[in-house]
């Protein structure tokens, strides 16, 4: 019988697995990361990112709502300079990072950037999708920025760079193809939708921030249909992320397009194990169907 393989190549990224953690998710010290690739993660993400230390919104910064979570949490983050300690760490055990990170100006982007991509990460997410942040919101509605600051990017940096998505604008493969002419090497999509939670007894919003972003299985439907939309626009490949729980949902995203997963709020309500019980399910799915790599899953849907 014919070694079934999960190893995957994407945009010049050779990973082990096709499954990472989402960026925001368990993502700012080394020692929480490599747990993460121990338990079975192809490749690890960071937090996002930025050129100084953040502290993000106040508490309350998270709700948990029917179907998912609602978090507003700010990009806190110790800053570039911090991290590279943290980075050196990882680097140090073999384990594959991509970093997100993001900046308040154009030259903050690019200066985060070089810095990381110096340090060795293996490859870099490019976060101007943050429902939560105004700025960074903003930018990734913008399909002229988005194309600005992706080839300000790409132009000082030789790892492959993935720009994240946002799903709350009017035609997502408008900002997608800006990425691609931009220089992006692949695309992460998509980050949380702008969501809001309310409390009866206080008769207010719970989060200090009003509204944040929704995560969880109540995205996955929007999450995909995004993969397929853009996996027909653009030629390079794509991370697909929102509400992926168990490996019934990987093969959908593989089938609809994305070339690689991330998983987020599973990791908070499945624990670590999460990755194992994915690539476990991939596999028997891949042996059960006559597959015998998980690149001849993507995009076969659009085939029918």
């Amino acid at each position: 019988m014919a070694e079934i393989r999960l190893a995957i190549e994407i945009a010049g990224l050779n990973l082990r697995n096709p499954v990472m953690n989402a960026a925001g998710i368990l993502g700012l010290t080394a020692d929480l990361l490599r747990r993460v690739y121990e338990e079975g993660a192809g490749a690890v993400v960071t937090k996002s990112i930025g050129l100084k230390p953040r502290m993000g919104h106040p508490n309350p910064t998270v709700a948990i709502v029917e179907g998912g979570l609602i978090n507003a949490m700010g990009l806190p983050n110790p800053g570039v300079e911090y991290f590279l300690g943290e980075l050196e760490k990882l680097k140090a055990g073999g384990i594959p990072v991509v970093a997100s990170f993001f900046g308040e100006t154009l030259d903050e982007f690019v200066e985060v950037a070089s810095r990381l991509s110096e340090a060795g990460v293996d490859a870099l997410e490019l976060n101007c999708s943050c429902p939560n942040v105004e700025g960074v919101g903003i930018l990734g509605s913008d399909p002229g920025a988005v194309k600005r600051v992706t080839e300000a990017v790409k132009g000082c940096v030789d790892k492959p760079l993935f720009v994240k998505l946002s799903p709350n604008v009017s035609d997502i493969t408008e900002i997608a193809r800006a990425a691609e002419r931009g220089g992006a090497d692949g695309l992460t999509a998509v980050n949380t939708l702008r969501a809001i939670a309310l409390s009866i007894e206080a008769r207010r919003p719970i989060l200090s921030n009003v509204t944040g972003g929704l995560s969880g299985p109540a995205l996955k439907p929007v999450a995909l249909r995004c993969v397929w939309e853009i996996y027909e626009a653009v030629e390079i490949p794509i991370i697909g992320c929102g509400g992926i729980t168990t490996w019934r949902d990987a093969v959908e995203y593989l089938l609809a397009g994305a070339s690689a997963l991330q998983v987020g709020t599973a990791i908070m309500t499945r624990g670590l194990r999460v990755f194992r019980e994915i690539n476990m399910g991939l596999r028997n799915y891949l042996e059960e169907n006559g597959f015998r790599e998980v690149s001849e899953l993507v995009g076969l849907a659009h085939e029918s």
